[in-house]
C-alpha cells in the first residue's frame, strides 16, 4: 500500500530559493527519517496537538488553515517538491511558524514514524480520485488505509475528508463507516455527510468541480 504515484516537476527560481532557505528547518524526507516516531515536540520546539494534512498540493489551503490555528503543530505531507516549496514561500510571506513539512509516502509515515493514539486530527482534502474504474485500486482512502489511520488518532481525534467525485465519496463513507474505531460525527445528517465547514477555504479543485457540475462532499469521523 502506497499513498501516491511519484510526480516530477521543476521548481521556479522563487521556489528553489525558498527550498534553500527553509527546507533544512521546516522540512524532512520521510525515507530519511530515523527509525521510530518523529519527535514533533522537539521539531516544533513546543508541545501541542499535532494535526496531519495528507496531500497539501501547492499549499494555498494548507497555509491558510495553519495560519488560522496557531495552537496546533500543523504537519503537511506531500510528494511534489514544487508544491512544498510553494508552501514554504506562503509560510514565509504569511509569517506562519506552526508548520512543518514532510516529503514522501504518508502510509510509510503513519506506519513507521507516527505513534498510535498520537494525532489530534487528520485532513485529506481532494485526494487524487483516479476516476477510471481500472485505477480505483490506486485510491488512497481504502479499508486498509483507514484502519491504519484510525489507530494513529488519539481518542476523540478526528479525520476530515473532502472530495468532489461522487463514487469516491461513497467509497470513503463506506470504509469509514465500516471501521470499528471510528464514528461518524454527522451520522444524523442526510446521507451521513458533514456540512461544508465555513473555515475550509474554497480550493481550486472545488471551484472547478462546481463549474463542471460536481458536488463536493465532506466527511468527519471521530476516534472512539
Amino acid at each position: 500500500m502506497v499513498s501516491f504515484v511519484n510526480r516530477g516537476g521543476r521548481m521556479t527560481v522563487g521556489q528553489a530559493r525558498a527550498w534553500e532557505r527553509h527546507w533544512s528547518t521546516l522540512g524532512r524526507e520521510v525515507n530519511a527519517l530515523p527509525p521510530g516516531p518523529v519527535d514533533f515536540t522537539g521539531w516544533f520546539g513546543r508541545p501541542a496537538p499535532v494535526l496531519l494534512e495528507i496531500g497539501s498540493g501547492m499549499g494555498e489551503t494548507t497555509a491558510q488553515l495553519a495560519k488560522a490555528a496557531p495552537e496546533l503543530n500543523y504537519v503537511a505531507v506531500e510528494v511534489y517538491p514544487p508544491g512544498l516549496a510553494q508552501l514554504m514561500m506562503r509560510a514565509e510571506t504569511m509569517g506562519i511558524e506552526n508548520l512543518r513539512l514532510l516529503r514522501g509516502d504518508a502510509v510509510v509515515l503513519l506506519e513507521e514514524h507516527v505513534e498510535p493514539g498520537s494525532l489530534h486530527a487528520v485532513r485529506i482534502f481532494y485526494p487524487d480520485p483516479w476516476p477510471k474504474k481500472k485505477h480505483h485500486k490506486r485510491r488512497l482512502v481504502d479499508r486498509e488505509f483507514v484502519a491504519l489511520l484510525a489507530t494513529r488518532l488519539a481518542p476523540g481525534g478526528r479525520v476530515h475528508l473532502a472530495t468532489d467525485w461522487e463514487n469516491y465519496a461513497e467509497q470513503m463513507l463506506d470504509v469509514l463507516t465500516a471501521e470499528p474505531l471510528l464514528a461518524n460525527v454527522y451520522a444524523g445528517e442526510p446521507g451521513g455527510w458533514a456540512p461544508r465547514p465555513s473555515w475550509r477555504p474554497l480550493t481550486k479543485f472545488e471551484s472547478r468541480a462546481e463549474v463542471e457540475g460536481r458536488i463536493s462532499r465532506d466527511l468527519i469521523f471521530e476516534r472512539r
